[in-house]
């Protein structure tokens, strides 16, 4: 049994390894975009690589006329809770979205 436990935990740090790789590969391919995506797909890409590589937003709200950025921490806040896995599956996704 202990063996069996062993060999998934071994499989589940495979795959997230190959999950970063992908990651790190969308968030290259992401700043070779051939047009400028939407305000909205910037806000997803900008939550989802923050969610990514941080987990749920812990930043103090930002003062209250700086828009963008509060777009930006409003966009984080929204994914509380999500995996950094998931979000990273999320990225790549709408980075192959943007792309095609």
């Amino acid at each position: 049994m202990n063996v069996k436990i062993c060999s998934l935990s071994k499989n589940k740090t495979i795959m997230t390894q190959n999950l970063t790789e992908l990651f790190e590969k969308a968030v290259v391919a992401s700043k070779t975009l051939t047009e400028r995506p939407s305000n909205e797909d910037l806000l997803s890409l900008y939550a989802h690589f923050k969610q990514a590589k941080e987990g749920d937003n812990g930043e103090a709200k930002p003062a209250m006329f700086d828009f963008k950025a509060i777009a930006k921490h409003q966009a984080w806040e929204k994914l509380k809770g999500m995996s950094k896995e998931d979000a990273m599956l999320n990225y790549i996704e709408l980075v192959k979205k943007l792309k095609s």
